[in-house]
C-alpha cells in the first residue's frame, strides 16, 4: 500500500487556512497573539540566519563563475534595464487602475480609523537627508563583515561582485577559495530545506497573529482600496508578466504552478526573504543558468519590487482622491518617475513602502497624513505585494538568461518537485 505524503505545498496551505481560522476565532485576544507570534518569528528568524550566507557564497560562485569584469558588467547592465523597465511599467499600471476604479473618491474620513505612522515619518526624513550620491556610497560597505551582521543586501552584493571577480582574477590559485564556497551554497541550500519542514507552522503562528490583530472588520471601510490593489495585482501577474513569460516561450501559468509553495509562504510571511534560497533552486532548474540566477534574483530583492511599487502607485492617488486632490496627468507622470527613483535608492530601509510613499508625497505635494488611514491595512496589502514581487524576480532571471542567450529550459518540459511534475 502506497504511503500517503502531503506535499509542502498542501502542508503550508492547510498551515494557512488554520492560521486564518483561529486568528478570527481569537481576534483581539492578545494572549493569543503572544502565544502564536514566537513561533512564527522562530521561522522568519531561521531564515534570516541563512540569507547571508547564500547570497555570499551564491554570488561569488557565480561571479567567478563568469570569469571578467566586462561579462558581469554586461549581466548587470541587462539586469538593471529589465528592472526599470518592469519598474515603470508595474508604476503606469497601478496609476491606470486608481485612475479608473478611483479608490479613494467618496470615502468619508471621519468613519476611518487613524494608525500611528510616526516612525515611517522619522525614517523618512531621515532618508530624505541623503543626496543619491550618499545612497550610492552606502552600497560601498566600509565593512563588509558589518554589512553580513546588519543584513545590508546591496553592500553585501557589491562585496561578493568584487570578491567573486578577484577569486576568478586570480586563476588556480583561486580555486581552493571557490571550492570553499561552492560547499557553503550546498550546505546553506540544505539547511533551507530542512528548515522548510517548519514552513507550515510558521505560517500558520504568522498568519494567526496578523488576523487577530488586524481582523477582517479593518478591511471593510477600505475594501474598495484592497479590492483594488489585489484586482491590479492579478492583472500585472497574469497579462503584464504573462505577456514577458511567452515572449521568452514560458507559460506564467506553469511558472506559478512551479514556485507554489515559495509563493503561499511569501504571502503568509509578508516576507520575500523566506523563499530567496529555493526561488534561486527553482530558476536553476527552469533553465537560468546558475551564475544568472545567483545575481539577477538577490539584486532584484532591492531592484525589483513590482508588487510595491504597483501598490504604492495606487496608495499615492488614494490618498490625492480621498483629500479631493486631483492630479494632472504631469503631476502623475512625475510621480511615476519619482516613485522609480525612491524605490530603489531606499532598498533594505524598514517600512521601506510607507517610507517611499512619504518621500514621494513630499515631492508632490500630497499630505503624509493621509497614509495614516491604510496603515491599519497595510499587513494584509503587503502579503499581495510580496507574492508579486517573488513572482517578478523569478521571472526577471529567466528573461535576463534568455536576453543572454542562455536559457536553457528542460530537455523534456517537466520538472519534479516534490513527487509533483511541475510543467514548464
Amino acid at each position: 500500500m502506497k504511503k500517503f505524503k502531503l506535499s509542502l505545498a498542501s502542508q503550508i496551505f492547510i498551515g494557512l487556512i488554520l492560521g486564518i481560522i483561529i486568528g478570527g476565532i481569537f481576534y483581539g485576544s492578545e494572549t493569543a497573539q503572544s502565544i502564536l507570534q514566537p513561533f512564527g518569528d522562530l521561522f522568519i528568524r531561521l531564515i534570516k540566519m541563512i540569507v547571508v550566507p547564500i547570497v555570499l557564497s551564491s554570488i561569488i560562485v557565480a561571479v567567478a563563475g563568469v570569469g571578467d569584469i566586462k561579462s558581469v558588467g554586461k549581466l548587470g547592465l541587462k539586469s538593471l534595464t529589465y528592472f526599470i523597465g518592469m519598474t515603470l511599467v508595474a508604476i503606469a499600471v497601478g496609476l491606470i487602475a486608481a485612475n479608473i476604479f478611483q479608490p479613494g473618491t467618496g470615502l468619508n474620513m471621519n468613519q476611518l480609523e487613524q494608525t500611528d505612522i510616526s516612525n515611517y515619518v522619522d525614517t523618512s526624513e531621515e532618508q530624505e537627508g541623503k543626496s543619491i550620491a550618499d545612497t550610492l556610497l552606502h552600497i560601498v560597505p566600509t565593512n563588509p563583515v558589518q554589512a553580513m551582521v546588519e543584513g545590508d543586501m546591496l553592500a553585501i552584493i557589491f562585496f561578493s561582485v568584487v570578491f567573486g571577480l578577484g577569486v576568478a582574477a586570480i586563476g588556480e590559485r583561486g580555486k581552493p577559495v571557490l571550492r570553499l564556497f561552492e560547499g557553503v551554497a550546498h550546505a546553506m541550500f540544505y539547511v533551507t530545506n530542512l528548515f522548510m519542514k517548519y514552513a507550515p507552522i510558521g505560517v500558520f503562528a504568522l498568519i494567526g497573529v496578523t488576523i487577530s490583530k488586524y481582523g477582517f472588520t479593518s478591511l471593510i471601510p477600505l475594501g474598495k482600496l484592497a479590492l483594488t490593489v489585489y484586482g491590479t495585482m492579478i492583472f500585472f501577474v497574469i497579462v503584464i508578466l504573462g505577456l514577458m513569460a511567452k515572449i521568452i516561450g514560458l507559460n506564467i501559468f506553469k511558472l506559478l504552478k512551479l514556485i507554489k509553495e515559495e509563493l503561499l509562504l511569501a504571502f503568509s510571511t509578508s516576507s520575500s526573504e523566506t523563499v530567496l534560497p529555493r526561488i534561486m533552486d527553482k530558476m536553476e532548474q527552469a533553465g537560468s543558468p546558475k551564475h544568472i540566477a545567483s545575481f539577477v534574483i538577490p539584486t532584484g530583492y532591492s531592484f525589483n519590487l513590482d508588487g510595491s511599487v504597483l501598490y504604492q502607485a495606487i496608495a499615492a492617488l488614494f490618498v490625492a482622491q480621498m483629500y479631493g486632490i486631483d492630479l494632472s496627468i504631469w503631476q502623475q507622470i512625475t510621480l511615476m518617475l519619482v516613485l522609480m527613483i525612491t524605490s530603489k535608492g531606499m532598498a533594505g530601509v524598514p517600512g521601506v513602502s510607507f517610507v517611499v510613499l512619504l518621500a514621494t508625497f513630499s515631492t508632490i505635494g500630497l499630505p503624509a497624513a493621509g497614509l495614516a488611514f491604510i496603515a491599519g491595512i497595510d499587513r494584509i496589502l503587503d502579503m499581495g505585494r510580496t507574492a508579486v514581487n517573488v513572482v517578478g524576480n523569478s521571472l526577471a532571471a529567466l528573461v535576463v538568461a534568455k536576453w543572454e542567450g542562455q536559457y536553457n529550459p528542460p530537455a523534456d518540459g517537466a520538472l519534479e518537485e516534490d513527487g509533483v511534475t511541475a510543467q514548464v
